[in-house]
C-alpha cells in the first residue's frame, strides 16, 4: 500500500502529555485564574475535558472555555482589562482571547447555531485541577453534545465521541444526553452506530434501552418519510454540501439557523454594560 506522506504530520491518541511551551502555560493558568477571581460561570471543555473523562492527552494551541451567550461579554471584558487582545470573531458562537501566538476560545454554542450553552452546563460541570487552577470541566454528557455537530471532512469528532461513551460506562446520564440533541436525535444515532462499530463487545456500554428508543424513531421515521422534510446538510458542512445550495437550489438551512440564533443575542451590546451572572 503507497505511504500516504502526510501521515506523519497528523496527531495520534496517546495518554502521554506533550512538552508545552512555557509562554501557553502562564496564558492559560492567567486566563483561568482571571475568571475565577472574578467569578464568571464558566467550564473547560476540549482537550482539557476529553482528558479527565478518557485519559487521552492531546496537544492544543487553544484553552476551550463553555459559557452562556449572557456572561461572554463580561468574560472578554475581564481578559481584555488584563492586557490580553480580545474580539467576537463569530457572534453566533466564538470570542476569543490572545497573548502571542496562543489564545483562548470563548464558545456559547454550536457554530450552525442549533446548539447553546445554558446555565445548567455549567452547573453540571465537574471539578477539576488545570494548571494549578482549581476549576471545572464539562461533564461527559455536554462534551458529547458539542462534538455531534463536528464533523465536516477536515475535522470529525466521531472518535471522541466513541473514547468518551467507552471511558465513562456507568456514569453516562443518556436522558440528560437525549434532553442535550432534542430534534438531532440522528446525528446522535450516527454516533452510537460508529462506537457500536469501534468496540462491538461494548454495545452493552449504551442501554438497551436507549438503542430501542433511537432505533424504533428511526425506523417509524424511514417508513413515514416527510415530503416537506427540508435538506439539512448544510448544518453539517456547508462547505461540501455548497453544491447542493448553489447550484441544486436546496434551502440553506444554515443560514436560517445562524440567523435566528442571532436574533436570540442581539442584545449583546447592552449585555456588555451588564455584569455577569455570579457563581453561587
Amino acid at each position: 500500500m503507497p505511504r500516504d506522506f502526510h501521515s506523519d504530520k497528523l496527531p495520534k491518541t496517546s495518554s502521554r502529555p506533550s512538552e508545552e511551551p512555557e509562554v501557553r502555560v502562564e496564558l492559560f493558568h492567567d486566563v483561568l485564574e482571571l475568571l475565577e477571581k472574578n467569578r464568571i460561570p464558566y467550564a473547560v471543555s476540549g482537550a482539557f475535558s476529553l482528558r479527565q473523562h478518557t485519559g487521552i492527552c492531546r496537544y492544543t494551541k487553544d484553552l476551550d472555555l463553555f459559557l452562556t451567550a449572557e456572561n461572554s461579554p463580561a468574560a472578554l471584558s475581564c481578559l481584555r482589562a488584563a492586557g490580553m487582545e480580545c474580539e467576537v470573531t463569530d457572534p453566533v458562537w466564538l470570542g476569543k482571547a490572545r497573548r502571542d501566538e496562543y489564545f483562548v476560545d470563548l464558545i456559547t454554542g454550536m457554530s450552525n447555531g442549533l446548539i447553546t450553552v445554558q446555565d445548567s452546563w455549567i452547573q453540571r460541570a465537574r471539578p477539576a485541577v488545570i494548571y494549578d487552577v482549581e476549576t471545572r470541566v464539562l461533564a461527559p454528557e455536554e462534551l458529547v453534545a458539542s462534538k455531534i455537530f463536528v464533523a465536516k471532512r477536515e475535522r470529525f469528532d466521531g472518535a471522541d465521541i466513541a473514547h468518551v461513551i467507552y471511558g465513562t460506562y456507568g456514569e453516562f446520564d443518556w436522558q440528560r444526553e437525549l434532553e442535550l440533541v432534542g430534534p438531532h436525535w440522528e446525528m446522535l444515532l450516527w454516533s452510537l452506530v460508529l462506537f457500536r462499530y469501534v468496540y462491538p463487545a461494548q454495545s452493552h456500554y449504551v442501554p438497551s434501552a436507549i438503542w430501542c428508543e433511537l432505533l424504533t424513531r428511526f425506523t417509524r421515521e424511514v417508513k413515514n418519510p416527510d415530503p416537506h422534510a427540508l435538506f439539512r446538510g448544510s448544518l453539517i458542512d456547508e462547505n461540501m454540501f455548497a453544491i447542493d445550495v448553489d447550484e441544486w437550489e436546496l434551502p440553506n438551512l444554515l443560514e436560517e439557523t445562524r440567523r435566528l440564533r442571532l436574533d436570540g443575542v442581539g442584545q449583546s451590546e447592552k449585555l456588555k454594560a451588564k455584569p455577569a451572572r455570579k457563581r453561587a
